[in-house]
């Protein structure tokens, strides 16, 4: 059987680290890439049969990218650090490196958000490429959100990755700040033009989409917080823009 190499990205995982590493403990080698984190990461890591390593992340895209190729092994598993391997996918990654059908597999991600798991709006299955041959994968080299490009077929597996993210809404507001910062930046850097009409319009689209057509009403409380973080990410992203730009312009 061809063998596989776990890559995990870590900065400041203590609470979760361990039960991300226990549930791969029967890969070929699993590798840690740690982005200078400050509490425990790093001594949890070091207990378990590990190789790490330390790079600051700059862009998500390049990172990853870069820690793939510390791999070993023909396959890899992406994995962050708050996600957990099943039985029941371990046995299906077996059986899809042994066959070697695909270049590429995707693989359904549980969300959960405290001990809720979501179901609807866009959460689930929201299958992600995870299991890739070495040689095959790579992501494009953006901040925020990268393209997968694969060098031939994707298949498909049916058991899940969890991934307990967000340990509470605080998390997730918190997530949500993060990135929109990121995609305002992306906005400036690609010389993207945007104004307050179409800003406007994608915050209105993105409630609509997620919470009516995606059906996260179908998720209570929890549905109606997803559909208006994803709102207020497009106005935050839109109003950093606005900060970023005006910056820009007073430093030239």
């Amino acid at each position: 059987m061809a063998k596989l190499s776990v890559m995990i990205l870590t900065k400041n995982e203590e609470a979760c680290i361990a039960q991300c590493l226990e549930s791969v403990q029967w890969a070929d080698e699993i590798i840690v890439v740690d982005d200078e984190s400050t509490d425990r990461t790093v001594e949890i890591v070091k207990q378990y049969n590990t190789k790490i390593f330390f790079r600051k992340m700059d862009i998500e895209g390049k990172h990853r990218n870069w820690g793939y190729a510390q791999a070993k092994n023909p396959w890899v598993l992406s994995l962050d650090a708050d996600e957990r391997v099943t039985p029941e996918l371990k046995l299906e990654i077996e059986q899809a490196i042994e066959s070697a059908e695909f270049a590429a597999y995707d693989i359904p991600l549980r969300n959960y958000i405290s001990n809720y798991w979501v179901k609807h709006g866009g959460w689930y299955p929201a299958s992600k490429v995870r299991l890739f041959q070495k040689d095959k994968f790579k992501y494009e080299e953006a901040k925020v959100h990268p393209r997968a490009f694969i060098d031939g077929p994707c298949g498909h597996l049916k058991a899940d990755i969890i991934h307990l993210g967000y340990p509470d809404l605080e998390h997730f507001l918190n997530s949500v700040n993060r990135q929109s910062t990121l995609e305002a930046q992306k906005w400036i850097e690609t010389g993207r033009k945007m104004t307050l009409l179409w800003a406007t319009w994608r915050a209105i689209d993105r409630f609509f989409r997620r919470y009516i057509r995606k059906q996260a009403y179908k998720d209570g409380m929890y549905g109606f917080v997803i559909a208006y973080f994803d709102t207020l990410y497009q106005i935050l992203s839109y109003v950093k823009f606005l900060e970023m730009r005006n910056r820009i312009k007073n430093i030239s």
